[in-house]
């Protein structure tokens, strides 16, 4: 299997193998150097050899231009994450992701049922993986349905703001489990970078970028207009007549 490797990660170890071809590079030139200082006038160095011996150099400072260039890629990519992300922002996302933090005495989540269900169980769960409260699901119906947990444990202790805490979904129809998925919900409102892959601040969650599986406009409401009254009527009528130019003129 071939394990996934982050910007950061690429970007280390390829300033690892620079500072190694670095090293061997000036190796290379003071073994050469010395060489030909101390050859044997009688018995010169041979010119295929030499001509061998700087085909090798040229080699090693081609190797060093690559890893610069990749590096400089590296670099833009990273980049060009963060500003494709700020894209996101003043947008509702939806992203399959289970934590969130505990803010104001409340955590909030969406849970997704692919059918409809006899039985729903909601876990919370703290840092450590631990169960901290567990209780039915408000809808057991297919869809997606929101849930809002009041930071109080199964025992009914309030726990403090600042934790991050995971929710778990565990639903059966009868004996046979109904799939169902955990989701964060909400408006984007900022982006961060941490080991050079860009998350979405949606909520009380920082979300990866790839965990997003939705991404739509974000809804506004616009304000209610109230009809005119009667009086409103008559007092806009009186305007009209009074600011009517044929009146001015007789």
């Amino acid at each position: 299997m071939v394990d996934a490797v982050t910007t950061t990660e690429a970007t280390t170890r390829l300033n690892t193998s620079r500072t190694s071809l670095v090293s061997n590079f000036e190796t290379f030139l003071s073994l050469l150097t010395a060489q030909l200082k101390n050859q044997d006038p009688l018995s010169p160095l041979d010119s295929n050899e030499f001509t061998a011996q700087l085909t090798q150099m040229t080699g090693v400072e081609q190797q060093l231009l690559t890893n610069d260039l990749l590096t400089s890629l590296l670099a833009a990519q990273q980049s060009g994450g963060m500003t494709g992300a700020t894209a996101y922002i003043g947008k509702d996302a939806t992203a399959a992701w289970t934590a969130t933090r505990l803010e104001d005495g409340e955590a909030n989540w969406s849970y997704e049922l692919a059918a409809s269900a006899s039985s729903v169980e909601l876990q919370v769960l703290d840092s450590t993986g631990k169960v901290v409260w567990t209780g039915p699901a408000p809808e057991r119906t297919e869809g997606t349905h929101d849930f809002v947990w009041d930071g109080k444990t199964t025992a009914g202790g309030q726990l403090a703001d600042g934790g991050v805490y995971t929710l778990k979904i565990v639903a059966k129809n009868g004996t046979a489990n109904v799939d169902s998925q955990v989701l964060t919900r909400g408006r984007v409102t900022g982006v961060e970078l941490y080991d050079g892959q860009p998350y979405l601040t949606i909520g009380s969650s920082i979300v990866p970028l790839s965990a997003v599986i939705g991404v739509e406009e974000a809804t506004t409401s616009t304000a209610e207009t109230t009809p005119d009254t009667p009086e409103d009527e008559g007092l806009m009528a009186s305007i009209a007549s009074a600011l009517n130019p044929l009146k001015l003129l007789s």
